[in-house]
């Protein structure tokens, strides 16, 4: 009889999973598993099948009463036999107690909904080649985001995300292969942006920004650095401005998402974001 067992994922299990990603059209990161793996190394769950991973789902906690949950795959020759679920039930132990997020797929949002999880917003991936000339505004200027005091930029995407998360953004800028810039004016941060090569078009994520001339000002000059690979952002639909932006910038709708919550929805900047930072820990 098939032996079936639950286990903590390897930093290689990790690498795995963005091959599962791919495979389902999300268009990882190549080199998210850096910052993924050191966020939380034990929320990583796979599914063994005699000892062969054939589900997972990843269940990060941030601070002391947030989670996020993605990565929840199972593979395809193997859906319908309750493998998934296991792992989905696993997870959600984990995060006993917090409020739980996720972006879900369009085809998954009402077996969300039957485990408790609300839809707050939609998120759109925005997929094209901006124009490459936008100037930042007077007094704005654009600066590698990895030149500035850490806790300057950790303030400043604490305003458009849940919990303090500087596990994760730490090695989120500093990955391999991948572009960071903040916007500054008098020394103070304006904008901060992200630009990672993934196996299709690139990702921008996050795109937070005081107004959406800041917002188009980085994803312009991080489009100028690989003119001739297009970009992508998940532009979340609960800040209009955003939605406008991407259609201004010749953008076009590719994928849709839905973020969900199991509590209520968390008080943050949505007016300042852009762009959501990954659909896999959030």
């Amino acid at each position: 009889m098939p032996t079936f067992e639950i286990t903590t994922a390897s930093a290689a299990d990790i690498d795995m999973l963005g091959e599962w990603a791919h495979a389902e059209g999300w268009n990882p990161g190549r080199t998210d598993s850096h910052a993924f793996f050191a966020t939380d190394p034990r929320g990583f769950l796979i599914g063994r099948l005699d000892g062969e991973p054939v589900s997972s789902v990843s269940v990060i906690r941030y601070g002391s009463d947030f989670g996020f949950l993605g990565f929840y795959l199972t593979r395809p020759e193997l859906r319908g036999q309750g493998y998934g679920t296991q792992v989905w039930h696993a997870g959600m132990n984990r995060l006993a107690g917090r409020n739980v997020g996720l972006d879900g797929v369009v085809a998954q949002q009402s077996n969300y909904r039957k485990s408790g999880f609300r839809p707050v917003w939609t998120n759109m991936r925005w997929v094209g080649l901006p124009p490459a000339d936008i100037t930042a505004p007077p007094g704005v200027s654009l600066v590698d985001a990895r030149s500035l005091p850490f806790d300057r930029l950790a303030v400043f995407d604490r305003r458009y995300f849940p919990a303090e998360r500087d596990s994760f953004l730490a090695p989120w800028i500093a990955a391999p292969m991948r572009t960071a810039l903040a916007a500054v004016a008098e020394g103070e941060v304006q904008g901060f942006a992200v630009l990672r090569p993934c196996r299709t078009s690139s990702r921008i994520g996050p795109l937070h920004a005081t107004s959406p001339e800041v917002a188009a000002a980085l994803v312009s000059a991080l489009s100028a650095t690989d003119p001739e690979t297009e970009i992508a952002v998940d532009v979340p639909d609960i800040n209009p401005a955003a939605v406008r932006l991407a259609e201004q910038l010749g953008l076009t709708p590719s994928f849709e998402t839905a973020r969900m919550y199991t509590g209520p929805s968390p008080d943050v900047d949505h007016s300042g974001l852009f762009g959501i930072t990954s659909l896999e820990l959030g």
